[in-house]
């Protein structure tokens, strides 16, 4: 993530607060192999049997934070460059979204013992959500979000530390309840770069 100023982080002071365990995560990766290390062993002894549904709180509030940032930036910036790749924010968002839903449902899968034995899931990144969707698409698909990783809260409960065949390209394999968190983790890397895109927008009426 690298060094920033106060004021490029005084939006995950709330956060510190209201996603705790998730942050602290976020807060030890980097995209070398010692962050991602720690970022594995903080999750590890952060997401504990009966866990689920305080995870799910924590995602909660930093979906509550997406909404925010969407909701702060004029309409130019959702086509504005996102950060990721070539991606404009709209993709970036959608993209973020679509995590949210699939890697806490695989979760789920394996946690309700509904994994498939052919043809299983597979974390594939890097795949951007469609450039042209408005404001009002990308909530409508965080809302989708929110209702979906409470399904699969509720499937992954009291199987937090069981293991889970999903594997992902970075951070290899998770317990059924890291992966739930880990999307938390996801939505902040996105966040960071949504944050400093609205900032740059800062007397831009939305129109």
């Amino acid at each position: 993530m690298g060094a920033a100023t106060p004021a490029a982080t005084e939006w995950i002071i709330g956060l510190d607060r209201d996603a705790p365990d998730t942050v602290a995560v976020w807060k030890v990766l980097d995209d070398t192999g010692a962050g991602l290390n720690a970022a594995r062993r903080e999750l590890r002894r952060r997401v504990l049997p009966g866990s689920a549904a305080r995870v799910l709180a924590e995602q909660e509030a930093i979906a509550d934070a997406l909404a925010a940032v969407l909701g702060s930036m004029p309409e130019p910036a959702l086509r504005a460059p996102g950060g990721e790749e070539d991606w404009n924010v709209a993709q970036t968002f959608a993209h973020t979204t679509a995590a949210r839903r699939f890697l806490a449902a695989w979760a789920a899968m394996a946690a309700s013992g509904a994994w498939p034995s052919q043809d299983p899931p597979r974390v594939t990144p890097g795949i951007p959500g469609p450039a042209d969707a408005s404001r009002e698409d990308l909530l409508t698909l965080l809302g989708k979000s929110r209702a979906s990783m409470a399904r699969s809260a509720s499937q992954i409960a009291d199987h937090e530390t069981q293991p889970c065949p999903l594997e992902h390209p970075l951070v290899g394999h998770l317990r059924c309840g890291g992966w739930l968190m880990w999307t938390g983790v996801h939505d902040l890397m996105h966040l960071e770069q949504l944050q400093r895109i609205a900032a740059s927008f800062p007397s831009t009426p939305r129109r």
